[in-house]
């Protein structure tokens, strides 16, 4: 379940939460997975107090409940759920887009121009780690909250985007599918570049509605089979 690798060096807590959240991140602690203190401690070889310490810095997070009942478990999501997310993600990160075609400077702009750049050559990699595709979209998204210069801004756009979400949906996506997103944030950067706010609002929302159609179809195939 969890790739340790060599024994936790650094503080236990901070590095059991790291490789908790990835395995939530990557799926390896799918939706709905109880997180069993004991076990986790005895992969990680550490003491369960670090372990709890990790599980509530994850439940702060969002990526992990927590009930009397049954303890610790891998947050879920209903299809409703999903689709209020990805309508107040729209929201935010459109709003993110407009302000940030009026300040992004021309480093700003040669960031996501970049970005673009690196995520076209994965795309043309015969194998490309899926984990390498949502890491370089989520550095497109970030540069452009960056660009829109308000902190409070970005701390609301944290709390909407689940990573896991993000990678569940990279999962289901055909390669056409991903090269569809690799021209979003081209047509994204495009209007960022010619300081068009209200088209670089657009783009941002259809981008955003389209990751949520693709997603919340699947996400139904699978409470439909359950």
């Amino acid at each position: 379940m969890l790739d340790v690798g060599e024994p936790l060096t650094r503080n236990a807590s901070v590095a059991a939460t790291e490789l908790i959240r990835q395995a939530i991140i990557d799926g390896r602690l799918e939706p709905g997975r109880r997180l069993k203190e004991e076990e986790l401690a005895r992969e990680l070889g550490i003491s369960r107090t670090p372990v709890r310490e990790a599980l509530l810095m994850l439940q702060a997070e969002g990526l992990v409940d927590a009930s009397p009942n049954r303890g610790a478990t891998v947050r879920s999501h209903t299809a409703e759920g999903l689709d209020d997310l990805y309508q107040l993600r729209a929201l935010l990160e459109g709003y993110a887009a407009r302000r940030a075609a009026g300040r992004l400077t021309e480093q700003g702009l040669a960031d996501l121009r970049a970005s673009c750049g690196r995520f076209e050559t994965l795309l043309e990699k015969e194998e490309t780690e899926l984990r390498e595709l949502v890491r370089e979209n989520m550095v497109f998204h970030e540069a452009i909250l960056q660009g829109a210069g308000s902190g409070r801004l970005a701390s609301m756009v944290r709390k909407v985007i689940e990573l896991p979400l993000v990678y569940r949906s990279y999962i289901w996506y055909s390669p056409e599918q991903q090269r569809i997103s690799g021209h979003y944030h081209q047509q994204i950067t495009n209007a960022l570049e010619a300081r068009d706010a209200e088209r670089a609002e657009l783009v941002m929302k259809e981008h955003i509605f389209e990751a949520r159609d693709h997603l919340l179809a699947h996400w139904r195939e699978l409470e439909s089979s359950e």
